[in-house]
Formats: structure tokens, C-alpha cells, sequence
């Protein structure tokens, strides 16, 4: 069970990719069958991702990892 420190980066997290997808003008369902990535569960901050799914997350927003992460 995740704790109250590591909750607030999920959601850090999730609120990042969020934003992103909306920058874009993206749903949920576009993301999943350009990605095959579920964000909903993400958006959620209800999965803590992998280091691979960030990878093709940034791969998906045309972004770096360090860009990513600035937020």
C-alpha cells in the first residue's frame, strides 16, 4: 500500500500526462489505441508506471524524460 508521500507523486504524475493529453487535444481512448497504455488508471494515480511505459509515453508526447519530469 502506497503511502501518503508516494500518493502525491502518483498524482504528481498523473496530473502531468493529463495535461499533456489535453494540451493535445487527446481522450483517454485516442492515448490507448495510439499507445496500448491504459491512462485512465494512470490519470487516476492508480498505477505507479514503469520506467519502459514512461519511455513510451515520452516516445507518444515527443518529449524527453527530463522534460517530462520537470513538473
Amino acid at each position: 500500500m502506497p503511502n501518503n508521500d508516494d500518493k502525491k507523486e502518483l498524482l504528481k504524475l498523473a496530473n502531468r500526462i493529463k495535461a499533456l493529453r489535453k494540451e493535445r487535444n487527446l481522450t483517454q481512448e485516442d492515448c490507448f489505441n495510439d499507445t496500448g497504455i491504459h491512462f485512465a488508471r494512470i490519470e487516476q494515480g492508480k498505477r505507479n508506471i514503469s520506467y519502459l511505459t514512461l519511455i513510451s509515453i515520452c516516445k507518444y508526447f515527443d518529449i524527453t524524460p527530463n522534460s517530462f519530469l520537470k513538473f
